[in-house]
């Protein structure tokens, strides 16, 4: 399980993180009709809208008649699942449906269920509320014998344009069939690189190794169209303006992913089902350029891939580095010794050894750039120093560090020489 402090509590999210969300971005995390008019100006797929009802007389005048299969009826400010109406076929004499557990619904029920909706009854938010009628995206054969009665959905935590969590929602009979924690749907942890599935947990937050049913095991699903549905989620997200957000999506078996819904302050039980805290994720991403949807993929498939032989995978055109490289330092007179060395991302100019500048004659009078203060050691000189750090030669000015004697890494190469490349998180 992660630190302590590498989670990301409700105030830290909120402060740190939300608040760099625009008001204009936040709407579309509290309007699923701001959302879908959105996605389908961009061309970012989406489940088909039907329609948007705003008044009993839009209720009546709607077709009904024509909607023969596969219908949500939703709120467009509800969360937690509030207020849906999952519809699977209609009867022969149009005047009733079928829903996912075989129940049927008349069309005077339905007519209703949207009038209640139109009144606020399920409303979360204070925008006025209209009835969202869009097709329902049915369960993919991949993940047809994980969910119960209902569509399994992915959470993309987005930040920097960077997917730095995910996690697969599946329906259960005690969430009656919605993919959702707060009803007890199950949360699936997902790997960034490979999109198979890691942890899980049962509702808010119970570890568990497998399904309710008790046969199937919840790690090792895999996920389909894994890196189209992560490029799809920072379009989604970058279409919004949201720096920090969840974005729902569903996988259709012959659209691929579609985007459900955007959420500008989501839910935090997704460290639990990855064992892993946002807290540090979103700390080594947020000073990242990215350049565009795909680099934003790559970034985080070499990032937070669950094994280090992954990552070197994941590279794809990106410079990736271990937390620990043998480097090679170079002194006067031609000297050079190989040695271990930390990618220390906490510090902003690199370190060196006393002891080991002494033996590359490092420490004259030609090499000194000046002297600063450095936490524990006083006023301290900074020297230059020419190294090779895989297949690229840099001088760079390094804090002469006694306390580096004592470690098992006589260099720390800090952020000032890690530009170019990027940190992976294991050895």
């Amino acid at each position: 399980m992660p630190k302590a402090s590498d989670i990301l509590g409700m105030n830290a999210r909120n402060q740190l993180y939300t608040a760099l969300n625009s008001a204009s971005a936040k709407r579309f995390g509290t309007s699923k009709y701001a959302t879908k008019v959105l996605l389908e100006n961009k061309g970012i797929p989406t489940a088909r809208v039907f329609g948007i009802l705003g008044t009993k007389e839009d209720i009546n005048d709607f077709p009904w008649e024509t909607m023969e299969r596969n219908l949500v009826i939703k709120p467009s400010n509800g969360n937690a699942g509030k207020g849906i109406l999952i519809l699977k076929r209609q009867e022969p004499d149009k005047q009733h449906w079928l829903d996912t557990f075989g129940r049927r619904v008349s069309l005077e029920e339905i007519k209703l269920h949207c009038a209640d909706i139109l009144e606020g009854q399920y409303s979360t938010y204070g925008a006025t509320p209209n009835v969202i009628i869009e097709e329902r995206v049915p369960i993919h054969s991949k993940l047809l014998k994980y969910a119960y009665k209902g569509t399994p959905d992915i959470r993309v935590i987005i930040f920097n344009r960077v997917p730095v969590m995910a996690m697969l929602r599946l329906p259960t009979p005690e969430s009656e069939g919605r993919a959702n924690l707060h009803q007890g749907a199950i949360g699936v942890g997902i790997d960034m690189f490979s999109g198979v599935t890691t942890y899980g947990i049962s509702g808010k937050g119970e570890s568990i190794t497998v399904l309710p049913e008790g046969k199937r095991k919840v790690n090792g699903i895999k996920i389909p169209d894994w890196s189209r549905l992560l490029r799809i989620a920072i379009e989604a997200a970058d279409a919004a303006g949201l720096i920090f957000c969840g974005v729902d999506l569903f996988i259709h078996e012959e659209k691929g992913p579609l985007v459900v819904e955007l959420n500008a302050n989501p839910g935090l039980s997704i460290q639990l089902a990855n064992h892993a805290g946002l807290r540090r994720r979103l700390d080594r991403v947020q000073d990242i350029t990215v350049l565009n949807p795909d680099h934003g993929v790559k970034i985080s498939q070499a990032l937070f891939a669950e094994n280090f032989s992954d990552k070197i995978k994941a590279e794809e055109g990106l410079r990736i580095l271990s937390p620990f490289e043998d480097i090679t330092v170079f002194g006067d007179n031609k000297t050079k010794e190989e040695v271990p060395a930390l990618m220390n991302t906490g510090r902003f100019r690199s370190a060196i050894a006393s002891e080991l500048a002494k033996r590359l004659g490092l420490i004259e009078l030609d090499d000194l750039l000046w002297y600063q203060q450095e936490k524990g050691e006083g006023k301290v000189p900074v020297i230059e120093v020419s190294f090779k750090l895989r297949d690229q030669r840099r001088t760079s000015g390094m804090v002469v560090s006694m306390k580096l004697n004592k470690t098992k890494y006589p260099i720390e190469i800090g952020r000032n020489d890690l530009k170019g490349f990027l940190v992976g998180e294991n050895e």
